[in-house]
């Protein structure tokens, strides 16, 4: 099974070096990266170039932002199944995409675990996320899985379609809540670390952000699984944080 990374990156030149080694110390043979790069006004690009892999495709030019990026990359991966990879982010270890590989044998939707880390240098752990195992009300219980270790075959990407661009920092959960939620493809909860996530992103910005998040997730509910005005998700999801997000020091 050939597995496309697609990461979209805007002046990452601090760290887009740190995912590209991730990837490419993956031992899993068949893979493929592409960076859907913003025009970037920094070295981005250059330093991507830099590693002259043929399994690495670059395209630039502007975009909106990330979501748009990770549209264009949906039109533009060649691998059997899809997954993202965040340009200040890297895999956790060498083996995550044969891992998923393996899961998709009986899956076609396949997601994990993810620690937040301050840096790559360090790898200082600051919280840890794990998802969990899906069910038939997981969504309405506040559930969702971490955008960074989900992975999907060629034909979810298809029957999905684009991420919903009026979503500024919620289409991740919109898109995964379609894919698993309103569809009866086989989803396979792999209980290990995918990703280590680098706090600062958007994600990740304070509590006004949290909310606003928190606000997109229930649109998105209300829309695809129709929930009232506030539902019990609303909360849930603030308290279920608290468990998945367990604060392990500074």
């Amino acid at each position: 099974m050939k597995i496309s990374v697609i990461t979209a990156s805007y002046n990452s030149q601090r760290t887009i070096g740190f995912t590209i080694e991730s990837f490419l110390g993956q031992n899993h043979p068949e893979k493929e990266m592409l960076v859907i790069d913003g025009s970037s006004s920094d070295d981005t690009v250059k330093i991507v170039e830099s590693f002259d892999s043929g399994q690495i495709r670059v395209f630039a030019g502007k975009d909106s932002g990330v979501y748009e990026a990770m549209n264009r990359g949906l039109t533009l991966f060649n691998g059997d199944a899809v997954g993202f990879l965040n340009s200040d982010d890297t895999f956790h270890d060498q083996d995550v995409l044969a891992d998923i590989a393996a899961a998709m044998n009986d899956a076609d939707i396949v997601y994990g675990d993810l620690n937040m880390v301050t840096d790559h240098h360090t790898k200082h752990l600051v919280r840890s996320w794990r998802g969990g195992t899906f069910r038939r009300y997981s969504y309405q219980l506040g559930w969702g899985p971490p955008h960074p270790s989900f992975y999907m075959r060629r034909e979810v990407a298809e029957t999905v379609g684009e991420y919903d661009l009026t979503y500024i920092t919620s289409a991740d959960y919109d898109y995964m809540l379609r894919a698993i939620a309103l569809n009866s493809f086989r989803v396979r909860y792999l209980p290990r670390l995918v990703a280590d996530f680098q706090m600062g992103g958007i994600s990740t910005s304070g509590w006004g952000v949290s909310l606003r998040g928190n606000l997109e997730c229930l649109r998105s509910r209300r829309s695809h699984l129709r929930a009232p005005i506030i539902d019990a998700a609303f909360f849930l999801r603030l308290i279920r944080r608290g468990f998945q997000l367990r604060n392990l020091g500074s």
